[in-house]
């Protein structure tokens, strides 16, 4: 089962390769992982996503509690609590294609962040369905780049 971790380290130099080399040495995937300091630059915040059971996700979180580096680590479950994604998606547009392809970013509520002569890069926040919505959308024009920021998230209320 997908689970996504949420944790408070010490914003230091190794903390992510320890962080990191927990899950390898254990043979966990993640899925993704973001990592951002937050608003005290002693402290970063990372959002982990992996696959596993209720009984290794138990596990897991007792020993990243047990890191030196980790302030807190919390397992929380997407209906309390709010994840989002960015997404980079380059497009190429031929003449006349233009309006649609602008109206239908617009549906998503995207931004176009940069044109030229051959393609738009356009901009997209939100959950991971609304982007692979966009995605399968923009794949007639023909895709000639995308980047994933891999999720974020946090604790409702």
């Amino acid at each position: 089962m997908i689970r996504t971790i949420i944790l408070t380290v010490e914003n230091k130099p190794g903390a992510l390769a320890r962080i990191t080399g927990l899950f390898s040495a254990r043979g966990i995937n993640i899925e993704s992982l973001t990592v951002a300091r937050t608003d005290d630059p002693t402290l970063s915040h990372m959002t982990i996503v992996v696959d596993l059971d209720e009984v290794a996700l138990e596990k897991l979180l007792k020993l990243l509690d047990r890191l030196v580096d980790v302030v807190t680590v919390t397992a929380v479950d997407m209906r309390n609590a709010v994840e989002r994604e960015l997404l980079l998606l380059k497009v190429r547009h031929e003449p006349g294609q233009k309006l649609e392809l602008l109206k239908e970013a617009e549906i998503f509520r995207a931004r176009v962040v940069d044109v030229s002569p051959q393609s738009y890069v356009l901009e997209l926040t939100g959950d991971e369905e609304k982007l692979e919505a966009f995605i399968r959308v923009f794949e007639k024009y023909g895709i000639l780049e995308l980047v994933r920021s891999g999720k974020v998230a946090m604790a409702r209320g």
